[in-house]
């Protein structure tokens, strides 16, 4: 899971219209500076050795702002937090005590944060990503996001939105673990503290440089 979160932590018919859900990611990414929401999120890992995959699941909240800077707090069933403050990647984990720092210019890249607060634009993700519409789902549309680089730690990305607003994100990873992460009570644009993305290590915890 912490692969997933990871490459997370911490962004969007065959309709009438086959550029809806384009239409709808470039009008979130041009409209949609900042947003706060509530999200679940479900992992499920492939099958092994002939028994069925298992699912695990977790929710917390999330915020971003563009650009570069985004925070997940995982509140359920364990304590994690992922902070982008726009230089840093930092994950903290309650359980372990432990803090991992990675440079946040190298830890992003090709993942599903730069479809939601690194990148300016549609057409800055094309550096990256090659961009499809995909048929309406679940009353959202859709776009396919298949990263660029053949090498990294992801096969694809699904953006779901409803208009303009992030709906959800299904990735599926290069070890066949798929991650469906849904957002709720989502507000676009507000107000948010200028500490919100500050990360200070917590006393007595670890700090593991990447």
């Amino acid at each position: 899971m912490k692969k997933t979160i990871t490459a997370i932590f911490i962004a969007a018919s065959a309709c009438a219209a086959s550029a809806d859900g384009l239409k709808s990611l470039e009008s979130f990414m041009q409209n949609t500076r900042s947003a706060q929401a509530e999200f679940t999120q479900e992992v499920t890992a492939p099958a092994k050795n002939g028994q069925a995959p298992r699912t695990k699941t977790s929710s917390g909240s999330f915020a971003f702002e563009r650009p570069g800077q985004f925070r997940f707090d995982y509140k359920k069933p364990f304590v994690q937090t992922i902070v982008a403050d726009g230089k840093t990647l930092w994950l903290y984990d309650a359980d372990l005590n432990q803090v991992t720092e990675r440079a946040q210019s190298k830890a992003l890249g090709s993942t599903p944060a730069a479809l939601l607060a690194s990148a300016p634009n549609l057409q800055a993700l094309t550096k990256d990503f090659v961009l499809e519409s995909a048929p309406e789902q679940d009353g959202l549309q859709w776009v396919n996001a298949t990263p660029k680089a053949k090498d990294g730690q992801l096969q694809g990305v699904r953006v779901g939105l409803r208009g303009e607003q992030l709906a959800a994100l299904e990735i599926l990873d290069s070890f066949g673990q798929r991650s469906v992460i849904r957002f709720e009570n989502v507000q676009a644009n507000p107000d948010l503290p200028s500490a919100t993305f500050d990360f200070k290590v917590p006393h007595g915890a670890d700090v593991l440089k990447q």
